[in-house]
């Protein structure tokens, strides 16, 4: 389920069409308000409500999730404050749950110092975050382009910016490509790799959150 995703499409090179139910905002902007809302370190659901609520309980206290969190929340705060008169953010994430996941997350709130910083060029600054990416950034993303293949759209970002510059971007994850043919579709997920991360643990997250994908298509029998 989406849950309180945002749902979007978007049209790409070729005939290509980007499409998905992102929970992640990456940065809005309304005015001179400036938020954003990071998600990172996750856990899989359960359709039982015991194990479901002892999961979250379980991310809530993990010290391997609350750092990594905490590195993309610092890397945000970091990156807003220069341009920013305030900037707030709760000491510790809150739990959210999509269909799929839970997520820990913190709502970041600033007030901009000058109004003609549009969305988009907040967006361009914060893209990626180390939730996606890695840090520092430069390094993490040159390990990613000798490790992985191309990620097109994934993990990038995708929203709106109107002429007075407001808009809302969104982190592009539990998305997929539909091909030119429009018969044929790749989709992508991943999880955040730290000091203390579990490679079985981190491929039981990664399959979870393909089921959005998943269940959209109707291939996913998983209760």
């Amino acid at each position: 389920g989406a849950g309180d995703a945002a749902v979007f499409a978007a049209r790409g090179p070729a005939g290509r069409w980007l499409i998905g139910a992102s929970p992640e905002l990456l940065v809005r902007r309304r005015g001179d308000i400036v938020t954003c809302h990071p998600y990172a370190g996750s856990a899989a659901r359960h359709s039982d409500p015991a194990a479901d609520r002892a999961a979250a309980d379980s991310l809530a206290a993990s010290d391997k999730d609350l750092r990594e969190h905490a590195f993309v929340v610092d890397d945000l705060r970091d990156r807003l404050a220069p341009l920013c008169t305030e900037l707030s953010a709760p000491a510790r994430p809150s739990l959210m749950a999509t269909g799929e996941m839970w997520h820990l997350a913190t709502p970041i709130r600033g007030v901009l110092r000058d109004r003609d910083v549009t969305a988009l060029d907040l967006a361009a600054l914060l893209s990626p975050t180390p939730a996606v990416c890695g840090t520092p950034r430069a390094a993490a993303a040159r390990l990613i382009e000798e490790l992985e293949g191309p990620r097109e759209f994934y993990a990038g970002t995708v929203g709106w910016c109107d002429a007075a510059g407001d808009g809302e971007w969104l982190v592009s994850i539990r998305c997929l490509e539909l091909a030119t043919d429009h018969r044929h579709i790749r989709t992508w997920a991943g999880g955040g790799i730290v000091t203390g991360s579990d490679p079985d643990a981190e491929v039981a997250e990664t399959d979870a959150k393909f089921r959005t994908v998943r269940r959209a298509l109707g291939v996913d029998s998983a209760p």
